[in-house]
């Protein structure tokens, strides 16, 4: 269907398919008109150059046309406050959404601070590289879509974004010309130090662990708290989610006191 729309209608998708696409994703369903307008034309235009690719496994059920706008509209929010051209260029390095029906495994080496490699197997739920697909886990891309601090494919996407200046992860993307390194480092510097001594005394973190444990994980968890829970981070880090606004120019906020 979405290649005979695409000739219909280039600009926009078709309004009874985006409909049903926000009514099953409250993130989607609690964007202001202005907004929704803005990223059904970002989300459309991600269909027409992007690859979202299922498992065979994941065949049996028929690829919805609603849930491909869906997922498309959940990747295109994290630029939904940026310029067409800012938005193009912070996701050069995106070019196939890869869907597996469970999470996998992968063998890793870690260094420990003396200098021992260690091997094991690693469960994950999502994963990419530089110029590699966004592979996400079908089980976790159902929970992902509303406001409950969690979701798999923004998670993904803000890898891609930190990685547009560096081929690796490591909580620094291009940042706008209004804001700077020393800000940008001093915030998340100070959210890092406050989880890992957290860690440290035995305490639970105001966040998801998994932040600390890279500072390149720590920008994409925090980047899924600002979309998906943003009361909840700017309670615990007021001045991290102040950053992101200025980042992202959005104010998630807003949005979720009207889901």
């Amino acid at each position: 269907m979405f290649k005979r729309w695409f000739t219909r209608d280039p600009a926009s998708p078709p309004a009874d398919i985006w409909r049903k696409a926000r009514q099953q994703t409250p993130l989607l369903a609690a964007l202001t008109p202005t907004e929704a307008d803005r990223l059904a034309e970002r989300a459309w235009q991600f269909l027409r150059t992007k690859r979202l690719t299922r498992h065979a496994e994941l065949s049996n059920a028929p690829f919805e046309d609603a849930e491909r706008l869906a997922i498309a509209g959940q990747a295109c929010l994290l630029t939904l406050g940026w310029s067409d051209a800012e938005h193009r260029e912070a996701f050069a390095n995106v070019h196939e959404i890869v869907i597996l029906p469970e999470s996998f495994t992968r063998e890793v080496e870690e260094m420990d601070e003396f200098g021992v490699v260690h091997e094991g197997v690693d469960e994950r739920v999502g994963e990419t590289s530089y110029q590699g697909p966004v592979v996400i886990a079908y089980a976790d891309l159902i929970e992902s879509g509303d406001f409950i601090g969690f979701n798999v494919l923004i998670h993904e996407l803000a890898h891609k974004l930190d990685m547009g200046n560096s081929m690796d992860i490591d909580g620094f993307p291009p940042l706008p010309r209004s804001l700077s390194a020393k800000r940008w480092h001093a915030v998340f510097s100070s959210v890092w130090e406050d989880l890992n001594a957290c860690l440290e005394k035995g305490l639970t973190p105001p966040i998801d662990d998994y932040a600390a444990s890279h500072p390149g994980e720590c920008f994409a968890v925090c980047c899924e708290y600002f979309f998906t829970a943003p009361d909840h981070l700017v309670n615990a880090y007021p001045a991290l989610y102040e950053l992101l606004c200025d980042y992202f120019n959005q104010a998630p906020l807003g949005r979720i006191k009207t889901a």
